[in-house]
């Protein structure tokens, strides 16, 4: 079976070309017209290859490296081994991602399965829906009625569009998507499986059964967002949900009716946000964190992966553990639990020899 080349590399780079991009000088002697033929990880990279470290667990893979070039934090520096062009930047990754995005475009969001230009046969867009120039509607896909899209932007194989929704330029709606009762601005990005808008989960619970509300609000999704693989966005009550500008969702994250985010936050897969709860700016999440409905995570806050939030967390604070307290006190708490498990095995041996 021949191998599939999934993501073609666009073009080359040179190495004062990535020089210049992580804004260092080579090293003397150095040739800078040097064609990088493309990256690779550390171990397998070779004298064509670019490479990146910031890492201790790839230490001894740096040592070893064969790569021609090395975006390196200065901490690791000292180890590129002397065949190699050390690039030395606090910024490795971030400047490698540049690279990347470069090298392979098509690698950036989600792209048409069936290579589609314009409105594929097979789609199924509403008569008072309006398309800018350049929208591509792949087949299978439904375009409900007077819903707007922007042009440049994709619309995925089998993913519905419903009634009245607007949705910016240059946005990826991956296959199998959902987007209901919601406006999406510019550049966003919902991987396959992504359920926007859909009721909120509300019910009078009473004795004699529980009563459904009707969910009446909407998704306000804003520029820049991107939102993992089978993430679900419910539609607000009666006020709206809110994902602020340039937040990044993972997969597997469920978002309450009513949850306002901020901008620039990072949310990984598992967390479940409960209805009503208000995230600020840059906040950073970790993965399968539950929180708790109708409390505030204060601006630039950080939540340790596997926690439970139930009430509000001051702005700038770390916090972990279950239920979530500030990270020092959490620490301290561990900490003072193995001492006396410690303890106590150390007592029952005492008894048993004696």
């Amino acid at each position: 079976m021949a191998e599939s080349n999934f993501f073609p590399q666009s073009q080359t780079l040179n190495l004062r070309q990535v020089a210049e991009m992580a804004q260092v000088t080579l090293p003397d002697g150095t040739d800078g017209e040097l064609l990088l033929r493309g990256v690779a990880p550390l171990e397998s990279a070779g004298p064509g290859d670019l490479a990146y470290m910031d890492n201790p667990a790839y230490v001894g893979a740096l040592a070893a490296t064969r790569a021609a070039a090395c975006l390196v934090t200065p901490r690791y520096a000292p180890k590129v081994p002397s065949g190699t062009v050390a690039l030395i930047t606090p910024q490795a990754y971030r400047v490698f991602a540049q690279v990347l995005a470069i090298l392979f475009p098509s690698a950036m969001r989600p792209e048409s399965s069936f290579a589609a230009t314009g409105v594929s046969p097979g789609s199924f867009v509403h008569p008072s829906a309006r398309l800018e120039h350049g929208v591509r509607v792949d087949p299978g896909a439904v375009v409900g009625p007077h819903a707007e899209i922007g042009s440049g932007t994709l619309v995925g194989a089998h993913s519905v569009v419903g009634p009245n929704v607007k949705i910016g330029r240059d946005c990826s709606i991956a296959p199998n998507v959902t987007v209901t009762h919601a406006y999406l601005g510019n550049r966003v990005i919902l991987h396959p499986g992504v359920r926007i808008g859909q009721d909120g989960f509300g019910f009078a619970m009473g004795p004699q059964g529980h009563l459904k509300v009707p969910q009446v609000g909407r998704v306000i999704i804003q520029d820049d967002v991107e939102i993992g693989a089978n993430t679900t966005v419910d539609r607000g009550a009666s006020r709206d949900t809110v994902i602020g500008e340039g937040t990044k969702i993972d997969n597997l994250v469920q978002i309450a009716h009513n949850v306002v985010i901020g901008r620039h936050c990072v949310i990984v897969a598992q967390v479940g946000i409960a209805g009503s709860t208000t995230i600020e700016d840059y906040v950073a999440i970790g993965g399968q964190v539950a929180v708790k409905g109708h409390v505030r995570i204060g601006m630039g806050a950080q939540i340790a992966a596997t926690s439970g939030v139930n009430g509000d967390v001051p702005p700038g604070a770390r916090w972990g553990g279950i239920p979530a307290r500030p990270m020092r006190e959490w620490f301290r708490e561990i900490t003072a639990l193995k001492k006396l498990a410690s303890g106590g095995d150390s007592a029952k041996d005492d008894d048993a020899s004696s």
